[in-house]
């Protein structure tokens, strides 16, 4: 198919690997995305393990998240992931709030703290595999941004049968983290729950993108444009 006038992301994109690994990067933010993603909710976890105190947990955190915000303001360069990370920080800070006004025990304020992370993996996990069962993997659509027409890609079985797999390998993680901490939070266990949540965090994710990577890296699928 031809492309249309004006296309010029979809000429860049020769192949659909092209095309995820480009959506990807966007997503991520780069190697910096990603550090600012990770590193406040990391501190916020590690601080509130080793005090149980969430206050100066949140001071910390949010201190070096201010600046990394101010870096970015500065820079002139996008702040998307840096309030990601202050957005997921204040969640679990409100679930922990609720918790303690409740009535709740420190141990339960504490299980609070890692609640919302729980859930979202959850739901995440639910509606990618979801999205994968009926035939409509959600990467799929990263296709469809590219090529003009957000459907156009189902209609080539290669190209669903490539975007079913890499859709896997980002349920995948989810799954391991709900696998691993629900017995984690059921039990109480609130240091191991903690440990859990960073070594289960960016750098599972980190390892599913690089397998992503692998397999963006053997396959050469060519993307079609929607006709003009």
């Amino acid at each position: 198919m031809t492309p249309p006038p004006g296309s010029g992301e979809t000429a860049a994109h020769a192949t659909v690997e092209q095309a995820v690994r480009s959506q990807l990067a966007k997503a991520l933010g780069g190697r910096r995305g990603i550090i600012e993603s990770a590193v406040p909710t990391a501190l916020f976890t590690i601080c509130f393990l080793v005090s149980d105190e969430i206050r100066l947990s949140l001071i910390v955190s949010i201190a070096v998240t201010a600046a990394l915000l101010l870096v970015r303001i500065v820079q002139r360069s996008t702040t998307q992931f840096v309030l990601n990370a202050l957005l997921g920080i204040g969640i679990g800070a409100f679930f922990a709030y609720r918790a303690s006004q409740s009535g709740g025990s420190e141990e339960d304020v504490a299980r609070a703290v890692f609640t919302p992370g729980l859930l979202l993996n959850s739901g995440y996990a639910v509606v990618i595999i979801f999205t994968i069962l009926i035939g409509w993997p959600i990467v799929g659509f990263m296709v469809g941004s590219v090529t003009g027409d957000p459907v156009a890609w189902h209609a080539d079985r290669a190209i669903v049968k490539l975007c079913s797999q890499l859709t896997w390998i980002l349920a995948i993680p989810c799954v391991i983290r709900v696998a691993v901490q629900l017995p984690l939070w059921l039990d109480h266990q609130i240091g191991l729950l903690g440990t859990s949540k960073i070594i289960l965090g960016w750098p599972l994710q980190i390892a599913s993108f690089a397998v992503m990577a692998w397999l963006l890296g053997r396959n050469h699928t060519p993307i079609e444009a929607k006709e003009a």
